[in-house]
């Protein structure tokens, strides 16, 4: 039995503005559909989903004839890169936006968790905004009232439940919104990148439960997320995005091969390592990310290096205390080794306002093997604040000095530092 199908299914923006644009094209949109029977005029116009270049049209297709069904109890994990189209594909599952064209079927109650605290009323406390979200949802009052209690404790937020949403840190509001989701039995539970906020421990508690979800009570559950492991262990099914369009539908481990197969091509290689940026502080701008002096996201050590050079360079407006923290990382996502330069060394950078120019030399551990790996750079104020965080912004092709024999680091341990400085 088909859980979900999405037959044709297309998604358009007008580029910085709502609707397109003018009151004059509304309406002879409205005129060409609902008075003269005809199709959309704007649809056969736009450029598909590429955000790395300029384009030459206004008209932007978010997402272009995605075809593909989900049966009930399987767990799909939808991947890809940065804007390829996950987060809206969800949106119009969800029913957050409308299809521009096509339709979605859908058989069952959903429930989503797409953004850190939809849903949720900042006024209102922990408790009311579940039963409000239960209510949303069609559950009564007692229905609610039996999972209160397995609700919060799966969240870990007890002592703050009767407290105003708007106090919450984001890893609260993550952990309640989950909670929520997937305790009040929908039929089919949609996930976004949000668990991505939450710590280690929540993140395994989060993805235990979307398995016994999906195994246990036969849900179905579409996962997205950036963390390949995360996928692979937890569905059965993987469909990849690019560009907006349906790239490659097959099983997880069918999908995760393609996808980071696919990611290195030589067209993404010429691509700048801040495009990778996926966080970053408004009054900063980071102008440039080299590993190795080159400001692509491919990289490579050659049998007689085993030293990283990373420089990152950028401009200021308010003063920084912060450290580097650098993760080197399998293609599954599964970390090798890690950097934190600052926390535990007491060697904190002082950045004036400015433009600021960081320089680190890092010596790889003898334990990582020859191959490919993906690096994540983050630069932050410990315990206080993110600057910016650039995920996956670099693949690292290593070759023939390292242990072929190497085994993957348990990286639990906050105190764990993998990688020398020199």
């Amino acid at each position: 039995m088909k859980a979900i199908e999405f037959n044709h299914v297309g998604k358009q923006y007008r580029l910085g503005v709502v609707s397109t644009g003018t009151f004059s094209r509304d309406l002879n949109r409205w005129w060409a559909m609902n008075v003269l029977g005809k199709e959309d005029p704007y649809l056969k116009i736009g450029d598909t989903n590429v955000r790395y270049s300029k384009g030459d049209s206004e008209f932007v297709w978010a997402l272009k004839d995605i075809n593909f069904s989900v049966e009930q109890g399987d767990v799909v994990g939808i991947i890809g890169k940065n804007g390829a189209g996950k987060s809206t594909l969800l949106k119009l599952l969800s029913r957050v936006t409308a299809p521009t064209i096509g339709e979605i079927n859908v058989c069952g109650r959903i429930a989503s968790l797409l953004e850190v605290g939809t849903g949720f009323h900042p006024e209102m406390t922990g408790r009311e905004n579940i039963y409000m979200n239960g209510a949303i949802m069609g559950m009564t009052k007692v229905e609610i009232t039996r999972k209160l209690d397995e609700i919060v404790d799966f969240s870990g937020c007890e002592r703050y439940i009767d407290t105003p949403v708007k106090r919450y840190s984001s890893g609260m509001k993550v952990r309640l919104g989950f909670a929520v989701a997937a305790h009040l039995e929908p039929e089919i539970l949609v996930v976004d990148e949000v668990l991505a906020v939450g710590d280690a421990e929540f993140q395994k508690k989060a993805i235990g439960k979307m398995q016994d979800v999906s195994k246990g009570q036969g849900r179905t559950v579409l996962f997205v997320s950036h963390n390949m492991a995360a996928v692979r262990s937890l569905c059965q099914k993987g469909v990849v995005l690019r560009d907006g369009m349906t790239d490659f539908i097959g099983t997880a481990d069918e999908a995760i091969d393609y996808y980071l197969n696919s990611a290195s091509t030589k067209t993404e290689n010429q691509k700048l390592m801040t495009d990778y940026i996926t966080d970053c502080k408004s009054f900063l701008k980071i102008s440039e990310i080299q590993i190795n002096h080159t400001p692509y996201n491919s990289s490579s050590l050659a049998h007689d290096q085993d030293i990283l050079e990373i420089q990152i360079k950028g401009h200021t407006i308010e003063p920084m205390k912060c450290e580097i923290k650098m993760i080197i990382k399998k293609l599954d996502g599964t970390p090798m080794a890690s950097l934190i330069e600052g926390r535990y060394t007491g060697k904190l950078y002082v950045i004036e306002r400015g433009e600021f120019s960081i320089q680190k030399h890092i010596r790889l551990p003898k334990y990582i093997a020859d191959g490919n790996y993906l690096i994540d750079i983050n630069l932050h104020e410990p315990y206080v604040q993110n600057f910016f965080n650039a995920q996956n912004c670099m693949t690292l092709h290593i070759d023939g000095f390292y242990n072929q024999f190497a085994k993957p680091i348990d990286l639990s341990s906050e105190g764990f530092i993998g990688l020398e400085s020199v």
